[in-house]
């Protein structure tokens, strides 16, 4: 095989973003029947640029061939260490070293495997690789998965003392009598986590709301939106691994809110408003993202009961303004630093400026995030976005399309300048 061979697996790389572009990560597995879910983890890493390496204990292998792996990731996979040292080359201490990873996950991981890594014990492949990167001082991501029996005293002791040393521990899901392994979105958004974001939030409190609002009709029937809450989900994930104390307020999201995120779940927009008022009166925010597409009209009154289409031939609805969640907001705490969004649909660049300039200044918000939801490729529903981020002084910061996450990312970079600048000042 020459030396510049491109396996056909590595198409893939990118085919979902750029996140993890330039990012090794190296995907350990153990002997759980959980490592089926290993070349979907794998991959996925790969969908948003990583470099995935995979080294295998020998029970791993003995439920999965590590061709499999293999095929997955497009490299060889490790089953033994040999003179290559390929624990030192992975996560020996070489800074800027080619070819070292910037972050060790064992997915899934045994009692047993875990109990070792506790106790300093490195006998397998595994463990070896772990061992090194603790000394190296790498993130280390454990994903533990086993039979509920096997997660007892004993393990959760292992577990919080690994916890202690600064290892990070996801899950595991207590579900039909199993310990089983994180969903893999969790997996993938805990690496993303500890690789890419920094933590210039640590100490922060940040209030988030997310998702579209239901406004009754009658006790069956409700006018909403299409938002799927997708954008402020992304942004609760990107503030909480940048170390910031989140809780997100959502109404009914069409995306998986990941289980490590405090949610208050709502339904109207006055349901959305009395949580906002409430966090707001009683504890310090340093900021308010509200990133929910809230209603601007609901039903002047909702029918008790269900409207009978036998009766009624014609159905007329009268609406009325609701208040603006920002507005609302900002009486009740003038320190909070205050992001608000401003959709609009098919407008021009200079219209959804004016516009959403307008309304931040009319709202006293400290920023405004606009964008246009009649574009397909960024609407409610897309998992990318184009955004327009305007301050008082009507600086204006581009964001071009791209992945939701990295629009999060931007957003929390000019909110965080504004917001030291603002103390300053």
């Amino acid at each position: 095989m020459k030396d510049n061979f491109h396996h056909p697996s590595k198409d893939i790389t990118e085919t979902k973003g750029t996140i993890l572009r330039g990012k090794t990560i190296c995907l350990c597995l153990t002997g759980s029947v959980a490592v089926i879910t290993a070349p979907i983890v794998a991959r996925e890493l790969m969908r948003l640029g990583a470099e995935v390496i995979t080294v295998m204990s020998k029970a791993a292998t003995e439920l999965i061939n590590p061709s499999i792996m293999h095929w997955a990731t497009g490299n060889p996979v490790i089953t033994k260490l040999t003179g290559a040292v390929e624990h030192v080359f992975l996560a020996g201490d070489r800074p800027n070293a080619t070819g070292k990873a910037d972050l060790i996950l064992v997915c899934p991981a045994t009692s047993n495997t875990i109990s070792k890594i506790a106790n300093g014990i490195d006998d397998t492949p595994v463990t070896t690789v772990v061992s090194t990167a603790f000394g190296s001082d790498l993130p280390i991501v454990v994903v533990p998965a086993m039979h509920e029996s096997m997660f007892h005293p004993i393990i959760e002791q292992n577990i919080i003392k690994l916890k202690k040393y600064g290892i990070d521990i996801l899950g595991p899901r207590i579900s039909e009598g199993k310990a089983k392994v994180a969903k893999v979105d969790d997996v993938i958004d805990r690496v993303i986590d500890l690789v890419i974001a920094k933590k210039d939030l640590d100490g922060m409190k940040v209030l988030i709301t997310a998702g579209p609002t239901r406004e009754a009709i009658d006790s069956v029937r409700f006018v909403s939106n299409r938002s799927s809450g997708k954008m402020g989900v992304e942004l609760a994930k990107e503030a909480a691994a940048r170390g910031a104390d989140v809780l997100l307020i959502a109404g009914k999201c069409m995306v998986k809110i990941p289980d490590y995120i405090q949610t208050v779940n709502v339904i109207s927009t006055e349901d959305f408003i009395k949580s906002v008022k409430d966090e707001l009166s009683y504890k310090d925010y340093n900021f308010f993202i509200s990133a929910a597409a809230i209603s601007d009209y609901k039903p002047v009154e909702c029918i008790d009961g269900k409207i009978s289409s036998d009766k009624v031939e014609e159905l007329k609805v009268n609406m009325k303004l609701t208040p603006k969640i920002i507005d609302v907001a900002r009486k009740k705490n003038y320190k909070t630093f205050i992001v608000a969004f401003k959709a609009e649909t098919n407008v021009s660049r200079t219209e959804l400026i004016n516009r959403a300039y307008a309304r931040l200044l009319k709202s006293d918000a400290d920023l405004i995030v606009a964008n246009d939801i009649g574009r397909e490729d960024i609407g409610f529903m897309s998992k990318d976005n184009e955004v327009y981020i305007i301050d008082k002084q009507k600086h204006i910061t581009h964001v071009e399309k791209n992945t939701k996450r990295y629009i999060a990312s931007k957003i929390i970079d000019v909110a965080l300048e504004a917001y030291r600048i603002r103390d300053i000042t």
